[in-house]
């Protein structure tokens, strides 16, 4: 029986990897460097700061935090509040658990802010979910497990009493090392990509979810 749901946010909650390469991209071509979306990708899941750094460090470009992480969210969410969607399902899936007494939290490595303007672009009311964790809570970042461990921990649930809803490779091997069963969603890896690295089920949304979730769906 499913008694917790913890989700990652970004390419779990709401397609927004691609606003936020989208919004990367145009950061770095604003310091004269063209770089692409696939770039990024390795450092999906890690946090803005790594997100931006680490091909800051590959492309020989020097970056200040904390002025460049704000000037990538300002970037993001002049996009997202225009082109921001939730990921097929995910509204109805949240309001019918929630519903049927199962708690929820969302575990996200980005900040407060990218939280909040996530949320509200989808339509989904923070209050909807018992615990909410932000990136700058935690010291240690996915693919450690702390952010999940800490998410639980506000549920009052053990680790093998929760389940995680991620999209990234970090955020699979985080929610595995935390002790959690683990959905991966296939909006940002493949399949096989997410099973290799311990998913154990993939699903492309929530209208398609794996057979021991569906009942909770259809509520």
């Amino acid at each position: 029986m499913v008694k917790a749901c913890i989700f990652d946010m970004d390419g779990v909650l709401c397609d927004s990897e691609s606003v936020i390469a989208a919004a990367a991209c145009r950061l770095f071509q604003e310091r004269g460097v063209t770089v692409t979306p696939k770039d990024f990708e390795p450092f999906i899941g890690t946090g803005e700061e790594r997100y931006l750094l680490g091909v800051a460090e590959k492309s020989g470009v020097v970056l200040t935090m904390p002025d460049d992480k704000e000037t990538l969210y300002r970037l993001y969410a002049d996009i997202a509040r225009r082109d921001l969607k939730p990921i097929g399902g995910v509204v109805k899936f949240l309001r019918t658990a929630a519903s049927a007494g199962i708690l929820l939290a969302v575990a996200t490595s980005a900040d407060e802010f990218k939280m909040d303007v996530n949320l509200a672009a989808i339509g989904v009311e923070k209050e909807l979910f018992t615990a909410r964790v932000t990136g700058d809570q935690v010291i240690h970042k996915k693919p450690a497990p702390d952010i999940f461990l800490k998410a639980a921990q506000l549920l009052g649930f053990s680790p093998d009493d929760c389940i995680v809803f991620e999209d990234a490779v970090n955020g699979v091997q985080a929610a595995k090392a935390a002790g959690m069963r683990c959905v991966g969603i296939t909006s940002s890896f493949s399949a096989e990509v997410l099973l290799a690295n311990g998913a154990d089920w993939t699903a492309p949304d929530f209208n398609l979810l794996p057979p021991e979730f569906k009942k909770i769906a259809a509520l």
